[in-house]
């Protein structure tokens, strides 16, 4: 006797199945069962800093970036990751919120920032700090957590590789 697939059997499959494939098309499905992505930085006054982050790890996603965006939360950002350590720039280009830009270096120290830079600006910043990881976040959050150069860095939610 065959056994009627049940509506939540159904689903539970097709998502799985959604799911595998999409992992395999973008190859970006590196998130662990800890929780969504975070980026924790260990503040120079000893506080653990705690950001949401959205991951650009493919080209389209970081030549895009936080363009054409209008608000991003207080502790939210957006996390650049590259294979390699290098000299990775950026501009403002198309970005209308003012970010601090973390720069960090594959011993996940703070390696640069670039403090409080200007919407809109076609300037490029960080061509000069090797990095392999750059953190987004609104302008003067590094200030007001008292994040400087050497900072300790860790990751959770997700494998960086």
């Amino acid at each position: 006797m065959r056994r009627p697939a049940t509506r939540l059997g159904s689903m539970s499959l097709a998502m799985v199945l959604a799911l595998i494939i999409g992992c395999a098309a973008n190859q970006g499905c590196r998130e662990t069962p800890q929780g969504p992505p975070r980026v924790i930085i260990q503040a120079t006054n000893g506080k653990e800093v705690a950001v949401d982050v959205e991951l650009a790890r493919r080209p389209s996603e970081q030549s895009r970036g936080l363009m054409y965006r209008q608000h991003l939360d207080p502790d939210s950002g957006m996390l650049f990751v590259y294979m390699i350590e290098g000299k990775h720039s950026f501009y403002m280009k198309n970005t209308y919120i003012p970010l601090d830009m973390i720069f960090i270096g594959s011993n996940m120290r703070v390696v640069g920032i670039a403090r409080n830079t200007k919407p809109l600006s076609t300037k490029h910043i960080g061509g000069e700090i090797t990095s392999q990881y750059i953190l987004e976040v609104n302008a003067g959050f590094c200030e007001r957590q008292s994040i400087e150069e050497g900072a300790v860095v860790r990751f959770e939610g997700f494998n960086p590789d």
